[in-house]
This record gives structure tokens, C-alpha cells and sequence, in this order.
């Protein structure tokens, strides 16, 4: 007699950013495959898993503490992600509330690791090491090579997407690559993610057009950096034909690109990104600085003058083109001029949204050995002082686009026709989560999924509120 397994259930708990939220529903699509049902609750589940995010400290302590929150529990606790990853032998040491510390190399079985952590064996934890030195260091020479390596995120092909919806809504990151070859002296990412890696652009296709059968309308790409796609397959411009390939996808309204480096934002990607139609025009560009001396230290290109140029080339295409950055203060070695100057750049910007970061040391990056320390309460001031300016001048850009008429992905619907409806979305120049929402009036017609066009008539800060100006311009497409 065949005795049935008795039924497994894993709570999947993601951290950090939506390059994790890929990888965590590829983990999920591997488990469903494995046996294993996925439920929201820990309280419903035999094991969590928690894919940690091991970027800064502050995303550290948030890992660890989600890691001791499932162990109080009682249900089995295991780590994956970057944490994990980063640290492994040593945090399976030091942290004893989790049952396992897994690596990237575990996530092609981790239905059978969960097995066997649920039946109470102990899994080694892995020793840390450099994973650039897991691909050859030309480009060109890691396709073939990329296979025998564990890479998050690349699983799957164009007959099978190896992936599981986590969540609802019409929107769904797309994982363009993986790794970074950039070696920025604060950024610690290129050590445990690895060397860059590009999907294969019929893979890309193939999971977008998955995701539209599941009623995603925007598909965001994302990466360490996106202007690197297609060095490593042998085409620069891998990217700009791959855009309007994606924007042609039945269902698919909107192809938003994230994180590109201003050095190798080229002229030929900024038109595609500008002109092509389904393609946001949106310009997520990671400055970090705007002093020419600061960035050098950094091991980064650029300053105001040619920042300011790039931004300008972005407009002469699309003048209501949408752009936003982080920047680092107290970088050591930062002087009172060098915070000016940042100034000076982000006033003249008019960046639609910008986050503002404290350096703090990285284990293992180059800055963390520098000399020239900026004082944490120096740093402090300044982060304090660049957020107010922050504030005032997406505000101001915010009230630029009063009068202008933008057209904004449904994803919440309150009221009804009857009473004039009110739903949020986002604009072609709002990212989701970071770059503030648009609130339509006047559109209880509509439902989540459906793009509206609407006349922008007010601001709250990077908020924008607009009426209803035409009828919807598309609408869900049915799974």
C-alpha cells in the first residue's frame, strides 16, 4: 500500500527589494512543485521561510528581527536571501532561532532542504565567498558558464516560468539580471550577488507574457543595473530592442525600467525610453552624488554639469518625462562644498522624487577602510538638511504638472459612479512605492488594472490629485 505524504504548508515571508520579491516567488513556484502549500499565516504553517535583505544595516536588524518573530512561532525558521547568503556559516552561529541558514546554491532543492528541517536535521550552513569569482570576468564569457551557477531569479525558460504569484494588483517586478560588475567603493551587493548576469531576452518575454495572463498591466524591470543589460550576450543595445518587443505583449500597458547608472545611460537608450509607446518615460538614475570629487572617491563618473546635461537630453525627447535618484551624504572625506554642490544639482534637477541616504560602513567595501570619517552627527545634520530641500523641490516639481493631463494605472478603487468614484494609481512618472501616487476624481467607472486619463489639479507634496478627463484608455485583460 502507497502511504500519501502528510501535507506540508510554508508561510514565505519577503524582505527588501523587488528583486527579492522575485526571487521569493521563485522559491514559491519550487515549493508548490515540491509538495508544500503555501498559507500567509506562520500560525497556519509548519515552517517559515524568510528571504532576508542584507544591503544596509538598517535592512539587517529588520532580517533578524523577522528571523526572531518567526521563531516565536514554534514553527521552523529558515533564512535564505541575501543575509543568508552574505553571512552564512556565521549567521547560522550566531543567530541559533533559525533552523537553517540557506545560500543561493540551496534554492534549486529547497523543497528538500524544508524536508529535512522539518524532520529535524541540521543543514551546514555555507562559508562565504566572493561570488564574482564564480563567472569569468570577460562579459562575453559568462553565458555558457552561467548555467553551473546558482543564480536567483534566472530560473525557468521560455516553456516553463519557474515563478508563483505572492501578491495581487496589477503591477509585477521583472527580473532583467542579476549581479553588478560596477565596483562602487560603498556597495557591498557585487560580492554576494555576484558578477552581472542578463536573462535571456526570449526568457524575459516569455514571463511577461505570463504575467499578463495574470492580469499584470505593468511590468517594472529590474536589476543591480539595467543599462549593463545585454554586455555579457554580446549586444549593447540588447536593451532598446527589448522594450518594444515587451510593450507589444497583449495586456501588457506600461514597461517601466529601474536603476539605470548614468555613465552608461547612452543616448540611443534614453530615445527608447523616451519615445517608445508602452514604454514609461521615466528616468530612474542613480547619481549617489553631484561633486566630481566625492563621486571619483566612490569609484563613480559624473558631476553636476554632466548630470544636469544628461537630464536635459531626457526633455528635449519628452519634456514631462519623469525622473528621480538617491543620493549619499557624509561619504568620507565629504566637505561643506561638496554638500553645496549636491544642493546646487538638486535644485537645478527638478527630479520628481530623490531619497536621501547617511553613509554608513559596509563590511567589506573599500569605503569602510577610508580614512576622512564624516562624524555621525555631522551626517546626521546634513541628511536632516538635504531631506528638507528634498521636500520643498519635489514639491515644486510636483506643482509643475498641475494643468498638465497624465495617464494613471488604477490600483484602488473607492466609491462608485453613483457617488463620483475617487481611485489611486500612479503616473508614468510614479514608480511604485517610491515615488508618491496620483488620486483621480470623478472615476468610479473604473476598475483596478484600467488606465485613465486624467487632468493633474492639485499636489500634496510628490502626490498629485487630477480629474477625469476622458473615458478609460484601457482596460484589464482577462486571464
Amino acid at each position: 500500500m502507497t502511504l500519501t505524504p502528510a501535507p506540508r504548508s510554508v508561510a514565505l515571508v519577503s524582505l527588501g527589494c523587488a528583486r527579492n520579491d522575485v526571487d521569493s516567488e521563485e522559491l514559491a513556484a519550487r515549493l508548490e512543485a515540491g509538495g508544500w502549500s503555501l498559507v500567509d499565516d506562520a500560525a497556519d504553517a509548519d515552517a517559515v521561510v524568510v528571504n532576508t535583505c542584507g544591503f544596509i544595516e538598517a535592512a539587517k536588524r529588520d532580517s533578524i528581527d523577522t528571523l526572531l518573530a518567526a521563531h516565536d512561532s514554534g514553527r521552523k525558521v529558515v533564512a535564505v536571501g541575501c543575509l543568508a547568503e552574505r553571512y552564512g556559516e556565521t549567521l547560522a552561529r550566531d543567530l541559533p532561532e533559525a533552523d537553517a541558514v540557506l545560500g543561493f546554491d540551496s534554492y534549486a532543492d529547497i523543497s528538500r532542504h524544508l524536508d529535512a528541517v522539518l524532520a529535524g536535521e541540521r543543514i551546514e550552513s555555507h562559508v562565504p565567498r566572493d561570488r564574482r569569482e564564480l563567472l569569468p570576468l570577460t562579459p562575453v564569457e559568462r553565458r555558457d558558464a552561467a548555467v553551473d551557477v546558482g543564480i536567483p531569479g534566472h530560473a525557468g525558460g521560455p516553456q516553463h516560468v519557474l515563478r508563483r504569484r505572492l501578491g495581487g494588483g496589477p503591477v509585477a517586478p521583472l527580473k532583467l539580471a542579476s549581479g553588478c560588475d560596477r565596483r562602487c567603493a560603498f556597495c557591498a551587493i557585487p560580492s554576494f550577488r555576484g558578477s552581472f548576469v542578463s536573462r535571456d531576452p526570449q526568457d524575459l518575454l516569455a514571463e511577461a507574457e505570463w504575467l499578463a495572463l495574470r492580469g499584470v498591466r505593468e511590468v517594472v524591470l529590474v536589476s543591480e543595473n539595467s543599462s549593463s543589460y545585454g554586455k555579457d550576450l554580446g549586444d549593447l543595445r540588447a536593451l532598446e530592442k527589448l522594450l518594444p518587443q515587451l510593450a507589444a505583449i497583449a495586456g501588457i500597458a506600461r514597461v517601466r525600467v529601474s536603476y539605470l547608472q548614468p555613465a552608461e545611460t547612452r543616448p540611443s537608450l534614453v530615445e527608447t525610453i523616451a519615445t517608445t509607446p508602452g514604454v514609461a518615460s521615466y528616468f530612474d538614475l542613480s547619481f549617489q552624488h553631484a561633486s566630481g570629487s566625492v563621486l571619483r572617491r566612490m569609484r563613480r563618473f559624473g558631476d553636476t554639469q554632466r548630470f544636469l546635461e544628461l537630464l536635459a537630453s531626457v526633455r528635449a525627447l519628452d519634456p514631462e518625462a519623469g525622473a528621480r535618484s538617491n543620493v549619499i551624504v557624509g561619504f568620507p572625506g565629504e566637505t561643506r562644498a561638496d554638500v553645496a554642490e549636491l544642493e546646487r544639482f538638486l535644485t537645478a534637477a527638478r527630479l520628481d522624487a530623490v531619497g536621501v541616504f547617511g553613509y554608513s560602513d559596509e563590511d567589506g567595501t573599500e569605503a569602510a577602510r577610508m580614512s576622512g570619517k564624516v562624524r555621525r552627527d555631522t551626517i546626521a545634520r546634513r541628511v536632516s538638511r538635504l531631506s528638507d530641500l528634498v521636500e520643498e523641490l519635489v514639491a515644486q516639481r510636483a506643482e509643475e504638472r498641475v494643468g498638465s493631463t497624465v495617464e494613471v494605472l488604477v490600483e484602488s478603487v473607492d466609491g462608485s459612479p453613483v457617488d463620483g468614484g475617487r481611485v489611486e494609481g500612479r503616473a508614468e512618472h510614479q514608480a511604485p512605492e517610491v515615488d508618491g501616487t496620483t488620486t483621480v476624481l470623478g472615476a468610479g467607472g473604473c476598475s483596478v488594472g484600467d488606465i485613465v486619463a486624467a487632468r493633474v489639479v492639485g499636489f500634496d507634496g510628490v502626490d498629485l490629485i487630477a480629474e477625469v478627463v476622458a473615458e478609460v484608455v484601457a482596460g484589464v485583460v482577462a486571464e
